[in-house]
């Protein structure tokens, strides 16, 4: 078993958007404090500027600008980044817009004046979002799709030996990349012991055996996993999967109302 990823730094890649040049300065200096690595944009052509020049880990946008508004920044990301994590934030509690920023898929949004513990709490979560933990016993894949997360931002544990305990297969995971059929268990035995104790844990299945695994495949669904991806592994559908859990996992750390 590969060692669990080290505690990752505090810092964050963080762009803050808005036209009112006291407010995001301010709001920068006290994130810089944290420290969090900040950047600042005035104006949503301005912002997509910076995001094509730079990698941000998180975008915080004033919905409400001259020309282009939070909202329509946001649309502008999901076409280059989609995964990239962007909330809104605004001094109106009721507004279209809002909606129109929910439903196209954005984070959340804060109301202006910022909740700061709830702003940090958040990005402190996102920090801690990375960590995938690749269960398979083919070290060959292992370190392959290691490799390919790793560059995307991800941080990942490796494990190929099936006799480690399920406690230590937990360990620091956020997500899990379980293979189906290990040489001396299989993934529906550990996903049980999984669910015993991490109800919760987004578990995505990995298989190479479609036909022969199906109704094992069946019944770990029915267990509460995510989906059931095939080797060989389409890197586009996995990002895509792995974005999708984290936005949903965000959305919900924020603790926002529905609008």
């Amino acid at each position: 078993m590969d060692k669990p990823p080290s505690n990752p730094s505090t810092g964050l890649r963080i762009l803050i958007v808005d036209d009112d040049r006291r407010m995001a300065s301010t709001l920068a200096d006290i994130l810089e404090l944290q420290p969090y690595e900040t950047a600042q944009a005035h104006s949503g052509n301005e912002a997509l500027e910076k995001i094509n020049e730079s990698r941000f880990d998180c975008v915080l946008s004033d919905i409400k600008m001259a020309g282009m508004n939070g909202v329509e920044l946001f649309q502008a990301i999901r076409e280059t980044q989609p995964g990239l994590p962007v909330v809104l934030m605004t001094a109106y509690a009721t507004d279209e817009l809002i909606h129109q920023g929910l439903q196209s898929g954005a984070i959340g949004v804060l109301n202006k004046p910022i909740d700061i513990h709830q702003l940090l709490g958040f990005l402190a979560c996102v920090r801690q979002e990375h960590i995938v933990t690749i269960v398979d016993d083919d070290p060959a894949f292992c370190i392959t799709l290691s490799d390919i997360l790793e560059r995307r931002g991800f941080r990942v544990a490796k494990i190929t030996n099936a006799e480690t305990e399920v406690a230590k297969m937990l360990q620091n995971s956020q997500i899990m990349l379980l293979d189906m059929k290990l040489n001396s268990r299989t993934g529906y035995d550990i996903l049980k012991e999984i669910r015993r104790s991490h109800p919760e844990l987004p578990v995505l299945l990995v298989t190479g055996y479609r036909n022969e695994m199906a109704s094992a495949i069946e019944q770990a669904l029915e267990f509460g996993t995510y989906t059931c991806l095939y080797k060989p592994l389409v890197v586009s559908e996995l990002l895509e999967t792995l974005a999708q859990i984290r936005s949903e996992r965000m959305k919900q750390l924020l603790k926002l109302k529905n609008f």
